[in-house]
């Protein structure tokens, strides 16, 4: 299920490209833009394809998190960025990376910590809004 949909955001990525190619005639896109991404250029010539996928993968994963989470926050965002910068770390020095079960487990936790400081902030500004509607 997880190769479809990473499949799925390759072709909606390139699909954009060759718009604009199509639009402007000139050349269709060799790579789409998560090629040109820092990670990806940061890497070693042998690892740019699996670390274009793996970014790919958390991208994915980022989009469905952001999709069904009911308070959005960037701790998601952040931890799947330092696991982006531990696999590179993994391709550069050899150093293992944390599981992606720890790391969202940590998140997990952040993020509820998080969303429960936004959700006490909400509600105050709520009842000040009420206080000033009954005045």
């Amino acid at each position: 299920q997880r190769h479809w949909m990473l499949s799925i955001l390759r072709l909606w990525e390139l699909g954009w490209h060759v718009l604009r190619a199509l639009k402007t005639r000139g050349n269709t896109p060799k790579y789409g833009l998560i090629f040109h991404s820092t990670f990806i250029g940061r890497a070693a010539a042998k690892n740019k394809g699996r670390i274009s996928r793996y970014l790919a993968n958390k991208c994915s994963i980022a989009s469905r998190i952001d999709c069904f989470s009911e308070v959005p926050t960037s701790v998601f965002g952040e931890k799947l960025r330092e696991q982006v910068e531990e696999r590179l770390s993994f391709y550069e020095t050899g150093e293992i990376p944390r599981k992606n079960l720890e790391v969202m487990k940590e998140a997990m936790v952040q993020a509820e910590e998080v969303a429960a400081e936004i959700t006490r902030k909400l509600e105050k500004q709520e009842k000040k809004r009420l206080k000033k509607e009954k005045k």
